[in-house]
């Protein structure tokens, strides 16, 4: 009679029984989310809309930073987040947020409660299909820059990690873009393209970003060299900011893309290690976790989480590629290089762009990690004078340092029911611009 194995049987039955408590606990799982949702779909029908409750969400709850940002801290600079109830949006809930706001993170039950009454919803992303907007709810939709590339209706083909049907990704869009009542615009040439690209016709604030605010009131020596020493920065030498944009076909999944290496960080820091330094930002969407410690007092490499508007004020000068950063960096009137090794492939095969970039980028556009030291070491702002003049001119045109209290005074407005705030095509924002269809 063969004696068992009981260590290979014993195995056997751990790994049935751990397959079985993973099977139990997303059914479990998912019975949680479909009760849920359940119940906020009673909530929207029995409890009214609360004016006075509004959430601010920035990039999917992913962090704390741009415009939605900026709205809450003025609101808390007017003592509002005593006179309101404010929430914001968080993955992270360790996340410091001034003032009186409560943090709640996104897909959990207490989201969905409030959800399910805040009266005013400011975000810059598109909210989840399975949230209502609910009569009487107000949404302020700040979006996060003047685009480069194309966008919703005006994209050709869509190659996005979880997306790839052009159509369905159109028609999800558009669905989504119907909730919107009001839509902040850094120009007119973005409210023109979101007009017709997002099919909106309500409400535009072309009024610039409010998370620019800060690049008038911060551009102090004082508060640069405040942030610098925060950050652990050299006071003696240079500091470039690297922050290019995320590419959508190279991706680990929805949502989690990849950062290209295509700048060689070793002969970066051979030519310039002297007299610079370099900050690497990620777009919120790349999810990275790169050992930048062989470039040790070289690269300085900043999460998501850092709100760029505080790197545009340390840093000499900002390279990019196609990003919207160049348009909110330009307000300072600093360097800006182009590092676009794959011009070509991004422009025709990706995305498309909505302007000769070439022909207005306000910098010199460089291929190469070669290519771009020699114009960082040899730039000269009056080769690019007229170029970066006609460039602010466009895009900067609305950019004041106030559009955060348009904004909030929009939002008092709507609370206090005032006529002009409920009839959406008669409202104008301080000396910002109505554009209507």
């Amino acid at each position: 009679m063969e004696i068992p194995d009981w260590k290979q049987i014993i195995k056997k039955v751990r790994k049935t029984a751990k397959k079985l408590i993973i099977k139990t606990l997303k059914l479990v799982k998912r019975s949680g989310k479909r009760i849920v949702l359940r119940l906020y779909h009673i909530e929207t029908k029995i409890i009214p809309v609360q004016k006075d409750v509004i959430i601010f969400e920035s990039n999917m709850g992913r962090n704390y930073t741009g415009n939605p940002k900026r709205i809450y801290e003025e609101m808390v600079q007017k003592g509002l987040d005593n006179k309101y109830r404010c929430y914001i949006i968080l993955d992270d809930l360790s996340t410091y947020v001034p003032g009186k706001a409560k943090k709640i993170k996104r897909t959990r039950t207490l989201y969905f409660m409030i959800m399910g009454i805040a009266g005013i919803w400011v975000s810059d992303c598109r909210q989840p299909g399975y949230i209502i907007k609910r009569k009487g709810v107000h949404y302020i939709q700040t979006w996060h820059g003047t685009p480069l590339k194309k966008l919703a209706l005006d994209m050709d083909s869509v190659n996005m990690a979880g997306e790839t049907d052009i159509l369905k990704y159109k028609q999800s869009f558009y669905k989504n873009t119907r909730t919107w009542d009001y839509l902040i615009s850094q120009n007119h040439f973005s409210t023109e393209i979101f007009r017709r690209a997002f099919a909106f016709d309500k409400t535009v604030l072309e009024i610039g970003y409010p998370r620019n605010d800060i690049l008038f009131s911060g551009n102090t020596s004082e508060n640069i060299a405040r942030l610098k020493k925060k950050m652990g920065l050299p006071a003696d030498k240079k500091i470039l900011l690297y922050a290019p944009t995320w590419r959508d076909n190279e991706y680990y999944e929805k949502g989690a893309y990849k950062f290209n290496q295509a700048l060689d960080f070793n002969i970066f820091r051979e030519k310039l290690g002297d007299d610079y330094v370099c900050i690497v930002k990620y777009h919120y969407l790349v999810k990275e976790t790169l050992d930048w410690s062989v470039f040790r007092d070289f690269v300085y490499n900043y999460d998501m989480c850092e709100d760029i508007a505080q790197l545009y004020l340390v840093a000499d000068m900002l390279i990019t590629d196609y990003s919207s950063v160049m348009f909110d960096y330009s307000i300072l009137k600093r360097p800006i290089l182009f590092y676009t090794y794959d011009l070509e492939e991004y422009k025709n095969n990706l995305r498309g762009f909505y302007f000769d970039f070439l022909e207005e980028a306000p910098g010199p556009i460089t291929r190469t990690t070669g290519e771009l030291i020699d114009s960082i070491l040899n730039y000269r702002a009056e080769d690019y004078a007229s170029k970066y003049d006609a460039f602010h001119n466009k895009y900067n045109h609305a950019d004041d340092g106030n559009a955060s209290k348009k904004v909030v005074q929009l939002i008092q407005d709507i609370i206090a029911g005032a006529e002009e705030a409920e009839d959406s095509a008669a409202y104008t924002v301080n000396t910002g611009k109505l554009c209507r269809k």
